[in-house]
């Protein structure tokens, strides 16, 4: 990508939207690694399974299917990257698709 710091004052991609910065030259948004990659799923579908309220309103919102959709996701990066993770993103992302389908099957009854 293109770094638009001349242009655009902190972080974003230059759409208004408010954006987050450690200081004028410094971006604080989290490094891309695979980790993050799968928090960022596993948080979506911590989301609309009704875990975490929605930061603008306060409230919680279940929806199975998003829910589905971002586990799905989880377990397709699983079997697409087997072989090609360190032993801590295959724990780490193991562990995590085991709790959230659990939480799903709980959320479902």
């Amino acid at each position: 990508m293109a770094d638009n710091a001349g242009n655009d004052k902190g972080c974003g991609c230059g759409n208004g939207q408010e954006k987050v910065t450690k200081n004028e030259n410094s971006c604080a948004m989290p490094e891309v690694t695979f980790p993050a990659l799968v928090m960022s799923f596993n948080t979506s579908a911590l989301y609309h399974l009704g875990e975490i309220a929605d930061p603008e309103t306060g409230k919680k919102i279940i929806d199975l299917c998003l829910a589905r959709h971002a586990i799905d996701t989880l377990v397709v990066m699983q079997e697409k990257t087997k072989g090609n993770l360190t032993s801590d993103e295959e724990e780490m992302l193991k562990n995590i698709i085991y709790d959230i389908k659990l939480r799903f099957v709980n959320a479902s009854k």
